[in-house]
């Protein structure tokens, strides 16, 4: 009854209602992550991609600027950053005349449950950077990670921070003591996460969307009442937005391409980084190694959304806190955890803040006086 007055207030009812909305939900999906790219490396079930440079533009980006490394979350596929054109982040980059690369974690397997979060980000992460600068042809790289891939990031700067030229964290949870249902499900006696990944190995995808899903129950009501919103009974126009129509079902592509995640990996980073909050405190471990996150000194961005359910604004923001940068800062807009980074808004007011970081932290090394070396000292 409830869901028949919503769609009563905002669309009349009868046929023609259902007809339109019957050829909206039977289009065909938009194909996703459309930009060109060559896979340029390949390692257990992960890869590296390199994005092509866009030709019309002229520009040689491998020795004009230095590249940008992308890193998604471990358990969303990575073509949340290159959605469809006009709403690719990659894209966008690539016209601005950097050289981007993106991470593919792929699809792990039943022996990935031994995975551990310390190869994932010690290692794996390492060798990203280490090809996309050799690729790139340059020392350093910018690296942006989002969500997950943006704690895993910190955490490797804060042990390897030589090949990095800047940090752009996008949506990243540092401090995990938020209160936020996720923080309270995970802390709470009653989830046995040995158990859990005991008994499945790598944690099903279904398991976790699900959990996603119930910090927000009303969502997928509020996005049909969104859908009907763009309806052409409601606008008055003869046609849909083909523009909305192409996103909202490339998102919706997106959000059912879950990935698992590796058990071992899971195991610690519950453990770990929720229930310990480890990586504020300064206790956690990575490879033997203490991980410090005031040993962070590059330029350091942090991007955090106000309606973010997922990743409170306050976990995302407190990195600034702690590391020792000289070069911070913060890009704080409305917004959920994703919507705020691939809607046609993000391309105008988010994305033009991370490339304009980007550019001044290159700017601001190159007018940075060069180091004076001892000549003794070399011989």
């Amino acid at each position: 009854m409830a869901l028949r007055k919503m769609i009563g207030s905002l669309v009349p009812s009868g046929p023609e209602l259902i007809g339109r909305m019957a050829h909206a939900l039977g289009r065909p999906t938009p194909p996703v992550g459309q930009t060109p790219h060559d896979v340029v490396f390949r390692e257990n079930k992960w890869s590296l991609l390199r994005y092509r440079s866009p030709a019309a533009h002229g520009l040689d980006v491998i020795t004009r600027r230095q590249p940008i490394l992308l890193v998604p979350s471990l358990i969303n596929r990575h073509y949340v950053l290159d959605l469809v054109p006009g709403k690719s982040f990659a894209e966008y980059l690539a016209k601005q005349g950097y050289d981007v690369f993106c991470i593919d974690w792929g699809t792990p397997e039943d022996e990935d449950r031994f995975l551990t979060f310390d190869r994932i980000v010690d290692n794996y992460i390492a060798r990203a950077l280490r090809v996309t600068c050799d690729r790139a042809g340059t020392e350093k790289a910018h690296l942006l990670g989002y969500c997950l891939g943006g704690t895993m990031t910190v955490i490797h700067a804060a042990l390897h921070q030589e090949r990095i030229a800047s940090l752009a964290l996008v949506a990243a949870p540092v401090r995990f003591d938020d209160q936020s249902l996720l923080s309270l499900w995970t802390q709470s006696p009653t989830f046995d996460v040995e158990a859990l990944v005991s008994a499945t190995g790598n944690v099903p995808w279904q398991l976790m969307q699900g959990a996603f899903q119930l910090l927000r129950p009303t969502l997928n009501l509020a996005k049909f009442v969104s859908l009907l919103s763009k309806s052409p009974l409601v606008r008055e126009e003869q046609t849909w937005d083909d523009n909305f129509l192409d996103g909202f079902f490339a998102l919706e592509t997106w959000g059912a391409d879950n990935v698992s995640f590796p058990g071992a990996a899971y195991l610690k980073y519950i453990q770990a980084l929720y229930r310990d909050n480890a990586l504020v405190r300064g206790e956690l471990s990575i490879s033997g190694e203490r991980v410090r996150l005031e040993n962070v000194s590059v330029p350091v961005l942090a991007v955090t959304f106000e309606h973010d359910n997922i990743v409170p604004h306050a976990s995302a923001s407190d990195v600034l806190t702690r590391v020792s940068s000289e070069h911070k800062a913060h890009v704080h807009v409305p917004g959920g955890h994703v919507g705020a980074m691939v809607s046609s808004s993000a391309a105008k007011h988010v994305w033009p803040k991370i490339e304009r970081f980007f550019h001044e932290s290159e700017s601001r090394a190159v007018a940075a006086p060069k180091p004076m070396v001892d000549s003794a000292s070399r011989a």
